[in-house]
């Protein structure tokens, strides 16, 4: 059994809670709510866009639409999920946003609205995975975003050993 299936509850589903056991991510930045199904080749994940969340003050001031960038970072954060349910020690290891193939947003996203990330992994080697994520608001048929994305996996004490005097720490 994986260790990230400990992580389930009785559904299948993993929580918020734990779902910050799997990823290196707290709020206001985690954009996955809950995992709603997740094996080895597929994840789906919602992210309900609350009204008061902070970027929303600005990003349009006065009409408030979800950013692009956080509905990619929501798939990213959705497919790290995904490919660290794919290796052995995941805890020992980074996953980060290498490349961005391709980003495609076709419909608004605003506060109240549900997002339901649908992610199938491509392709997963030791040094990094290609996933491919859509974007259902509200349950709609067709997809408001897509994103495709290749993320490197690294191990994690040796990257922030490399980086510790870059990152500001306090």
């Amino acid at each position: 059994m994986n260790s990230i299936d400990s992580l389930k509850n009785e559904k299948g589903e993993i929580e918020k809670e734990n779902i910050k056991k799997i990823i290196p991510y707290q709020n206001p930045f985690l954009f996955v709510d809950k995992v709603l199904h997740l094996d080895k080749n597929r994840i789906t994940a919602i992210r309900k866009v609350r009204k008061d969340e902070e970027f929303l003050k600005g990003h349009f001031a006065g009409f408030p639409i979800m950013p692009g960038a956080l509905i990619a970072e929501g798939i990213g954060q959705a497919g790290t999920i995904l490919i660290r349910y794919n290796l052995v020690d995941h805890e020992k290891k980074d996953v980060l946003a290498y490349n961005i193939k391709k980003a495609v947003f076709k419909y608004p996203t605003f506060p109240g609205q549900e997002m339901r990330y649908e992610i199938e992994l491509k392709r997963l080697t030791d040094k990094g995975g290609v996933v491919k994520g859509k974007v259902f608001v509200n349950n709609h048929p067709k997809p408001s975003a897509e994103v495709k994305f290749v993320l490197a996996i690294v191990d994690r004490e040796k990257f922030r050993e490399k980086f510790k005097e870059k990152a500001v720490l306090d």
